[in-house]
């Protein structure tokens, strides 16, 4: 089992040139994508910029605006915004704060990683065991269930610190 940690205590300052008041964490790196928790102080910004993947700005707390070319709209938390491949994109926040997921694929659209996503149902036989080095119902025996947990978060309440906006 593999935990990512992210979000207080565990930010950088993220943002490609220009950008302020803005920290994150990459959550998931890999050639076909990433994936990121960003946190927007008031008065934050992310500086306009073009990428060539595909990006969704995804708000789970608080709210602030995005830009697109040049369009600006007003984002609150459980709002997604497309970053289209190739255009010039922002995000900053007024006296509010704000919490958003980046979730960024590679390539303009999916036909830069062919077959990743692409798969087809069987429906098996009741009876049916699975091996985890062959095809359903090819043989093998039933894959054990995994037992774990998250790992134990050792925070303090000394350790909180208001100023970040975060919920103790």
């Amino acid at each position: 089992m593999d935990v990512r940690r992210f979000g207080p205590g565990h930010r950088k300052p993220e943002g490609p040139p220009g950008s302020r008041g803005v920290t994150g964490q990459v959550i998931h790196a890999d050639g076909r994508g990433i994936v990121a928790e960003l946190a927007f102080q008031p008065y934050a910004m992310i500086a306009p910029h073009s990428n060539p993947n595909t990006t969704y700005f995804i708000v789970i707390s608080g709210g602030g605006f995005v830009q697109v070319g040049n369009e600006r709209s007003r984002v609150n938390h459980g709002e997604a915004v497309l970053w289209p491949s190739g255009e010039p994109h922002g995000a900053y926040t007024d006296g509010t704060e704000m919490r958003a997921l980046v979730v960024e694929f590679r390539g303009a659209d999916d036909s830069v990683t062919p077959g990743v996503i692409e798969g087809a149902g069987v429906e098996l036989p009741a009876d049916a065991t699975v091996d985890r080095d062959e095809r359903p119902g090819s043989g093998g025996g039933r894959p054990e269930r995994a037992e774990g947990g998250l790992a134990e978060r050792r925070l303090l309440r000394s350790d909180y610190d208001a100023s970040t906006g975060e919920p103790w």
